[in-house]
């Protein structure tokens, strides 16, 4: 098991990274990094001993976060940005269809359920709506409300 990035590389993540209950001062669940952004290894460990994690100071946050190898890519790497990311939740704003059928309205809540940076034409989405899932363009879909967004609105309910 060897690291893929050595100290000092810059480095960008290609996920959100959430609190996972070990960032004292923040509830779990809370964006730590936001995908895209880039930052610097300042260490290397292991988990488990057999996941590489790397320290990285993202300096627009001032924050040092531990990433999994796969969370990361060189700085320097291709990188598309994308408006929407998993569990989304989403709705379209033209109607959708399938074989000349109209399958979901606008204004339909789904959930995106991969991201595809690399769709001909851009950015697009594989998104969970009832009955149907579909690979839907960026441009067609608006944003509802995140799944943090959602879920802290549902444990609110809860609670009252």
């Amino acid at each position: 098991m060897r690291p893929r990035f050595e100290y000092g590389d810059a480095v960008r993540v290609v996920r959100n990274v959430r609190n996972d209950g070990t960032w004292p001062g923040l509830e779990t669940g809370r964006l730590l990094v936001r995908r895209g952004s880039t930052g610097y290894v300042r260490d290397i460990g292991t988990f488990l001993q057999d996941q590489i994690i790397y320290s990285v100071h993202f300096l627009e946050d001032d924050r040092v976060v531990g990433c999994r190898e796969e969370e990361l890519i060189g700085a320097d790497e291709p990188w598309t940005p994308s408006a929407f990311e998993s569990r989304d939740r989403v709705a379209p704003t033209i109607p959708l269809g399938l074989r000349g059928e109209v399958v979901v309205e606008p204004g339909t809540v789904g959930e995106v359920l991969r991201v595809i940076r690399d769709a001909p034409g851009g950015v697009a989405y594989h998104v969970l709506f009832p009955g149907h899932t579909l690979q839907v363009p960026e441009g067609a879909l608006e944003l509802i409300r995140s799944a943090f967004e959602h879920e802290q609105s549902t444990r609110a309910e809860e609670v009252s």
